[in-house]
């Protein structure tokens, strides 16, 4: 069953040829798996191999092409006509010989399309350079754009079915935060409590279950702190130290990232010293934004709230979020930070994630939100502050601790 109406997909197809026309393109080889999915609805993990989604200005249904074996998922999950529905055999998959782009090329010449002006989503993940010059070669008459981004602007303004999957990714990511931060305790392990998030993040609530996020749990403690984007290890937690959790619900692709600080037992004086700035800051923050104002708008208010104590942030403070595929969550098109010139919109959705982060120590309390007619609301409702964590919880009947 299609997460959305027919009516909903043909509407986001219109806005893309809009953009097209606008750009002058008449053929769009649509290669970012977010972008597929946000056009037709094909949902698999199959984007490690190479697929595409063709639009044609001037024809109403979209084209997939991609391997053999994944043309009965996009039977399955798209609504587009079977006979659309193009595979490759499997001699074109990861040969030095063949490559899916000349299938695509010699797909393209047979339904006319080779003369035409092609746009191509030339900085995403899925796209190689190779894919490109055999595009260039099996296509010497077309003339190929820049499409980057031209689907990914068209997602920023949420319908209000993917507002009501946000909300209910961001149950799932409130209750992953309260069991997560309850499995940080002396004697776990920081795989001990990945499981655990990834366990809540896939069962999800007992209304709504959850799907894999675009990026997988990130959880530095002690002194990684201050390097973000640390993962887990089997290293045992230690009394006195922090953890940072930054996770997301996923529900029908759709994320709400959520980043929470855990003290293990009393908070250092340096957590316990910049935990009220930034969560001063983003309170400012979240009461001034409204609709009209630019992303550098929101920043600035940032920027001279943290300035107050004398600290300076070099990375963004947020970035558009929504449906997407690994390896990342954002929509790769707002970014909350100094001279972004977008325009904030009711039912834009961003992740707000002011981190500090020093040589050794660090912290992150984030909120992701959306603008609304008069300023914005948080999907979740997570208390704004430090959590301070048992280290050593109490038994349980059964003799095990409590997490």
């Amino acid at each position: 069953m299609l997460p959305f109406d027919i009516t909903e997909y043909q509407t986001r197809i219109s806005k893309t040829k809009q953009k097209m026309a606008e750009s002058g393109i008449e053929v769009l080889l649509v290669t970012d798996p977010a972008n597929m999915n946000y056009l037709s609805g094909y949902d698999a993990w199959s984007f490690y191999v190479h697929q595409m989604l063709v639009i044609l200005i001037d024809e109403p249904q979209p084209i997939w092409i991609g391997r053999y074996q994944d043309a009965n998922g996009a039977k399955a999950t798209t609504w587009i006509y079977d006979d659309n529905v193009i595979p490759y055999p499997d001699y074109y998959v990861q040969s030095s010989i063949y490559h899916p782009m000349d299938f695509v090329s010699e797909i393209l010449k047979q339904i006319g399309q080779a003369n035409r002006y092609v746009g191509v989503e030339m900085d995403n993940y899925y796209f190689t350079a190779k894919a490109y010059e055999r595009l260039k070669q099996g296509l010497p008459n077309a003339t190929f754009k820049d499409a980057d981004l031209l689907v990914n602007h068209v997602r920023m303004i949420k319908s209000d079915q993917e507002i009501e999957y946000m909300n209910r990714a961001a149950e799932i990511a409130e209750q992953t935060m309260y069991k997560g931060a309850a499995s940080i305790h002396v004697g776990n392990r920081e795989c001990d409590t990945a499981a655990e998030i990834y366990y809540h993040m896939i069962s999800g609530t007992d209304k709504y279950g959850g799907e894999y996020p675009a990026i997988v749990p990130l959880l530095p403690s002690g002194e990684n702190t201050g390097a973000p984007h640390i993962t887990w290890s089997e290293r045992p937690f230690k009394e006195g130290e922090s953890v940072i959790i930054e996770l997301a619900g996923c529900y029908k692709r759709y994320h709400v990232p959520l980043a929470r600080t855990v003290s293990i037992g009393t908070p250092s004086k340096k957590l316990q010293t910049i935990t009220p700035i930034v969560v001063e800051g983003l309170n400012e923050v979240l009461d001034a934004i409204k609709p009209g104002m630019t992303c550098g708008d929101v920043e600035a208010v940032w920027r001279k709230s943290i300035k107050r104590h004398g600290i300076e942030k070099e990375a963004r403070l947020g970035y558009s979020v929504g449906l997407n595929y690994p390896p990342d969550w954002g929509e790769h098109t707002a970014s909350v930070r100094m001279g972004d010139p977008t325009v904030l919109q009711p039912n834009m959705t961003f992740h707000l994630i002011p981190g500090l982060w020093f040589d050794n120590y660090g912290i992150e309390i984030s909120e992701s939100i959306r603008i609304t007619e008069t300023g914005c609301k948080t999907f979740t409702n997570y208390p704004r502050e430090l959590i301070v964590q048992d280290p050593y919880p109490p038994y349980n009947h059964q003799g095990g601790k409590i997490s």
